[in-house]
């Protein structure tokens, strides 16, 4: 028994895992920006020095969007994923789909990302400024 278009169905599957992947990946430094604070305690009691959490907040914040962008990435996946076996399965031929989606994920991880570069450097700027 052979499957028609298999090539086809497994270049669909390889992308549906490669978006996992990723998604998996944005989810953990989501998760590691979100506890980044409880790292820069125990290196702070490893040193002897107190260390301040100044913007706590705004970290907690940017971990959990990139957590919840995670989540949608692999939303994004799946429906990608379906839609896509489902046009391969059809021996019809089908126009472009719309990238909509992928933009606003896309465009939500680089605002994401900016965030994340502000809240640092704010961070080390407040650090140089009590050190």
């Amino acid at each position: 028994m052979t499957v028609p278009h298999f090539t086809d169905h497994a270049a669909n599957e390889r992308t549906f895992l490669a978006w996992v992947r990723t998604a998996i990946a944005v989810m953990a430094f989501g998760f590691l920006v979100e506890r980044f604070d409880i790292f820069l305690k125990i290196a702070g009691k490893s040193l002897g020095k107190t260390v301040t959490m100044s913007g706590q907040v705004a970290g907690s914040l940017v971990g959990l969007a990139l957590i919840v962008a995670g989540a949608l990435m692999v939303m994004a996946a799946m429906l990608r994923f379906v839609r896509n076996r489902a046009d391969i399965a059809d021996d019809q031929t089908h126009g472009a789909t719309s990238d909509r989606l992928d933009l606003v994920l896309a465009g939500l991880i680089v605002v994401l990302g900016v965030a994340l570069a502000i809240y640092l450097g704010l961070t080390m700027l407040h650090g140089a400024k009590q050190g």
